[in-house]
């Protein structure tokens, strides 16, 4: 049966080729299948990894080769489908829009945010009693969230219940009543979810960093917006907005577990086809995210703590450079002190907070957006210890890329591949993978090619990225709490080079 114009299957491969080409960069890969050594920590023995080589073919494990395939299909009014099949007797179905706060603007900042919470309130043909009610019966979950670039809508539910679920996904999509009285109620559950995020110090310092980094651009902007734009945003708001962003070429239906992908391309096109293919917004008006180095504090020497986040520029989610990163979070890792370990971490940084009682913890975070990204380290100190802190954090983005041994990439590159597959166990995981990859990608990057981007990493390819993005480049920094003894800005900044003399 044909539905449209573009068909993707990314089944099993036996033997893969060790060259490919992504985001335009062709890699040339020497295949290999790696086994860890057994050397663990910052002081074991520099050793050689041991690899397997063959001639232009790659080992790859077994599970990988009988991963399912993601099928897309576009179909003729340009709304995109895609799934990933899996025995059981659940499915997640979702619906992915490329639509969040940056494309919003300072007046209607909120919006997106506001939309999905009015998502439920009750359409033309369902009140939001029989929406309810509906799920409810069915056994089923149904869910929505916005972020800075996506607005998602997903549900799981038993197989022979896709048909149901798929029908009021695109009832709440299409049909959303947005009834004045729904609206006013709505405000005031937006305003309490706002004060319970002010009180998440991690939240209050990644909205910071935001605003610092990319200070006059739509990624400056708060998710849910600020208190006047909830309090005076209207249905008129709303209806724009589901007017412009709304619209097939920047929706993807998606589907993981027991699915059958013929179906659901037929429900789509049944359920979806009223939708607009276009819109009259001004895409281009966004720019490009300009990143700006600067920094953010708010003070207060009664908190008990500094809480800090230290950030570079990264890059996109389709950067060829996007796996190095992966590979440099795994690098500096995680570490909490109530993890009671650190010195036995494969974290250098972990090592020295563990040792000389450094933070509270720290972690590494990778956000990455369509055109842009940010690197960087969050961390709790004694307000006595905060400049000592920062300084060991910048130290650690100094080095790592100078020494980096085969035997610790190695371990780096398991953790990354552990980590890669523990996150898609479930049929929501796979889902909301496949939704964000086809979003950003066009396409879902399959295991395979992913296991292959990662062993073809080296130790100079860490070393160019370092050198690139986080050696003598400005930084962001926020900081909240006890910042008494925070380090200058023009110190940190003078700390980014230091380890070139």
């Amino acid at each position: 049966m044909q539905h449209g114009i573009i068909e993707q299957d990314e089944g099993p491969i036996l033997l893969v080729s060790c060259a490919f080409a992504y985001s335009g960069m062709a890699s040339n890969i020497l295949t290999k299948a790696i086994r860890v050594g057994q050397s663990v920590g910052r002081k074991a023995a520099r050793v050689a990894p041991r690899h397997q080589y063959s001639t232009g073919k790659v080992q790859l494990p077994a599970y990988l080769l009988n991963s399912a395939p993601t099928k897309i299909t576009t179909l003729p009014n340009k709304l995109r489908v895609a799934t990933e099949e899996a025995p059981g007797e659940t499915a997640t179905i979702g619906v992915f829009i490329d639509a969040g706060s940056v494309y919003e603007n300072d007046k209607n900042n909120g919006t997106a945010h506001f939309l999905e919470h009015m998502a439920f309130k009750g359409t033309g043909n369902r009140t939001q009693q029989q929406i309810e009610l509906e799920v409810e019966n069915m056994g089923a979950q149904l869910n929505a969230y916005t972020s800075r670039e996506q607005t998602v809508y997903i549900a799981r539910a038993f197989k022979n219940d896709v048909p149901k679920m798929l029908d009021i996904l695109s009832d709440i999509l299409q049909n959303s009543k947005l009834d004045a009285a729904a609206i006013e109620r709505e405000r005031g559950v937006i305003l309490k979810e706002k004060e319970v995020v002010e009180e998440n110090v991690e939240e209050i310092l990644f909205d910071y960093l935001h605003s610092a980094a990319y200070q006059g651009t739509p990624l400056a902007r708060t998710i849910l917006g600020s208190t006047q734009n909830i309090r005076s945003i209207t249905r008129n708001d709303l209806t724009n907005y589901i007017r412009s962003h709304y619209t097939t070429p920047r929706m993807v239906v998606t589907a993981s577990g027991a699915v059958n992908h013929e179906q659901v391309c037929e429900l789509a096109n049944k359920n979806f086809a009223n939708l607009p293919q276009s819109s009259d917004f001004d895409f281009s008006s966004l720019g490009n995210f300009e990143f700006t180095g600067s920094d953010v504090r708010v003070r207060d020497d009664t908190a008990p703590t500094a809480n800090v986040a230290l950030a570079f520029e990264g890059v996109s989610w389709s950067d060829p450079d996007y796996v190095t990163f992966m590979i440099l979070q795994s690098l500096v890792g995680n570490w909490d002190r109530g993890m009671g370990s650190g010195v036995a971490l494969n974290s250098r940084l972990a090592e020295v907070a563990a040792e000389e009682e450094l933070m509270h913890s720290f972690s590494t975070f990778n956000t990455c957006y369509n055109k842009t990204g940010l690197f960087g380290v969050n961390l709790v100190a004694d307000y006595k210890r905060v400049d000592d802190a920062v300084w060991q954090v910048l130290n650690e983005f100094q080095t790592i890329g100078k020494d980096l041994t085969e035997a610790e990439l190695e371990r780096a590159k398991n953790r990354v591949k552990a980590a890669y597959l523990m996150q898609l166990d479930g049929t929501n995981a796979v889902a909301e993978d496949i939704g964000r990859q086809v979003l950003t990608l066009g396409r879902r990057v399959s295991p395979v090619e992913f296991f292959m981007r990662v062993d073809a990493i080296t130790t100079a390819d860490v070393k160019r990225v370092c050198d690139t993005y986080l050696n003598d480049v400005d930084p962001v920094v926020s900081g909240y709490g006890a910042l008494k003894y925070m380090p200058d800005y023009n110190y940190i900044r003078r700390w980014t080079y230091w380890g070139r003399f």
